[in-house]
C-alpha cells in the first residue's frame, strides 16, 4: 500500500500556489535546476547544523544552572514532534489512526521512546562528540538484528564491516578511560571506564534500540502508512517517556528526573524540540531528493560539529582515540550503507527514534516540483515566442 495519505483533488495545485506566493518564481526556477544530489546535500547540511543546535541546547539545559535530567529534556522533544504530526493526522482523517498491527505498533513506539531517552541521557552525560559518534553505530546493530528477526542474508563483507565497526565502538568507549591518566594496568582502565559507564551504556543503548525500531518499521510498513507510524510513534513515545519519568520519581525520589521550569526554560526546551523537528524535516527532504550513498557521508559531519561545539562552549576535549574510533564507526557504517544500495537493500536513514526518513508528503512534493518545472518551461517557451 502507499505510504502516503490520500489528498483531495486539486490539493497539489493549492499547495503549489501557496509556495509560489511565499517565494519568488526565480528562486524556485533556480532551485529546480540544481542537480538532485546537490539539492539533497544542501538539505542534509542544514539538518547537520540544526541537529547540532538541538544537541547544544540539550547540553545547556542539562548543565548548571538549569541542570535538568536528560529524560525531562527528551520528553519535550517528543511532545514537540507530536504537536507537528497531529495537524497532519487531522487532515488525513480516520485513515491516519488505523493500524492493522496495534500490538507491534505499540512495541515499536516503546522501543523508539527508549532509544530517544537513551540518546538524550547520553548527550547530558558524555562529551557531544563521543555521544554523537556512538549514536552512528546503529547501522552496525541493524545487521545482526535484521539477520535474526527478518531472516535477511548478510554477506561476508558486510559481516566484516560490522565487526570492524564494533571495534570502533569499543575504542570510543574506552578512550576516556585510557586518556584519564594514572594508568598502571587494565584495572585502572576499567575503573576509569566505570566512571562514565552510564553515559556510554546509554549511547550504545540508543544505537541498539534505534536499530531494533528500524526492524519493526520494516515489518509495519508492509501494512501501515508512514503517517500512521509517525502518529503512533509520537503518541506512544510521549506516553512512555511520561511513565518512565513518573516511575523513577516514585521509586527513587532522590533522582531528580523532573523539576519545575521557568518560562525562559520552557522556551529553551520548546526551542530545542523545534530545532529537532526542523532538523528531521530537512533530513528527510534531503534523502527524498538525493541518493543515500551520496548524502550519507555528509551526515557524519555531525561528529565534527558536535566536537567543535563541545570544545568551544563546554570545554570538552576530543582525544585522538575518540577520533580513531569515530573514523572506524563512520567508515564501517558508510560501507554497510553502500552495500545495502548495491544489493538492492533498504538504505533509507532514520531519525533518533528509528522513524524512517520519508517525508509525509514526498509524493506530493515530487508532483509539485514536476508541475513547477513544466510551468517554468512553458513560460520560457512563451517568452521566446513573444
Amino acid at each position: 500500500m502507499s505510504p502516503f495519505p490520500d489528498f483531495p483533488a486539486g490539493y497539489a495545485d493549492q499547495r503549489s500556489a501557496q509556495r509560489r506566493r511565499a517565494f519568488p518564481r526565480w528562486a524556485y526556477r533556480r532551485w529546480s535546476q540544481l542537480p538532485p544530489n546537490l539539492r539533497g546535500a544542501i538539505w542534509v547540511l542544514a539538518s547537520v547544523f540544526l541537529f547540532t543546535a538541538m544537541q547544544t541546547m540539550t547540553k545547556i539545559l542539562t548543565r548548571p544552572p538549569h541542570d535538568f535530567h536528560g529524560f525531562q529534556v527528551a520528553l519535550f522533544r517528543s511532545v514537540t514532534g507530536l504537536l507537528i504530526i497531529v495537524p497532519i493526522i487531522l487532515r488525513t482523517g480516520v485513515a491516519g489512526f488505523k493500524t492493522k498491527r496495534p500490538v507491534l505498533m505499540t512495541v515499536r513506539g516503546m522501543v523508539g521512546a527508549t532509544a530517544m531517552l537513551c540518546g538524550f541521557y547520553a548527550i547530558a552525560e558524555l562529551p557531544l562528540a563521543e555521544a554523537t559518534a556512538l549514536s552512528f553505530s546503529r547501522a552496525l546493530f541493524l545487521v545482526p538484528l535484521a539477520t535474526l528477526i527478518l531472516a535477511e542474508t548478510v554477506g561476508l563483507r558486510r559481516a566484516l564491516a560490522t565487526g570492524a565497526g564494533f571495534i570502533g565502538v569499543l575504542v570510543i568507549a574506552a578512550a576516556p578511560a585510557i586518556s584519564a591518566g594514572n594508568i598502571n594496568g587494565v584495572g585502572d582502565v576499567f575503573a576509569n571506564f566505570l566512571q562514565n559507564a552510564d553515559g556510554t551504556a546509554a549511547a550504545i543503548g540508543n544505537a541498539f534500540f534505534v536499530a531494533l525500531a528500524i526492524v519493526f518499521v520494516k515489518i509495519l510498513s508492509r501494512t501501515d502508512s508512514t503517517v500512521t507510524l509517525l502518529f503512533y510513534s509520537g503518541v506512544i513515545g510521549t506516553i512512555t517517556a511520561t511513565i518512565v519519568i513518573t516511575g523513577i520519581s516514585i521509586v527513587d525520589p532522590a533522582v531528580e528526573v523532573w523539576k519545575a521550569m521557568s518560562l525562559t526554560e520552557y522556551g529553551l526546551a520548546l526551542g530545542m524540540g523545534a530545532f529537532g523537528v526542523l532538523a528531521h524535516n530537512c533530513f528527510i527532504r534531503g534523502y527524498a531528493i538525493g541518493e543515500a550513498t551520496a548524502l550519507s557521508p555528509l551526515d557524519y559531519l555531525r561528529i565534527l560539529f558536535s566536537g567543535l561545539v563541545g570544545y568551544l562552549f563546554f570545554a570538552e576535549m576530543v582525544t585522538p582515540l575518540i577520533v580513531v574510533g569515530a573514523l572506524i564507526v563512520a567508515g564501517s557504517s558508510l560501507y554497510i550503507t553502500y552495500r545495502e544500495a548495491q544489493t538492492g537493500g533498504d538504505a533509507t536513514p532514520v531519525d533518533e527514534t528509528g522513524t524512517p526518513a520519508e517525508p509525509l508528503e514526498y509524493a506530493l512534493r515530487q508532483l509539485e516540483e514536476k508541475e513547477m518545472m513544466e510551468a517554468d518551461a512553458a513560460e520560457g517557451f512563451e517568452d521566446k515566442r513573444e
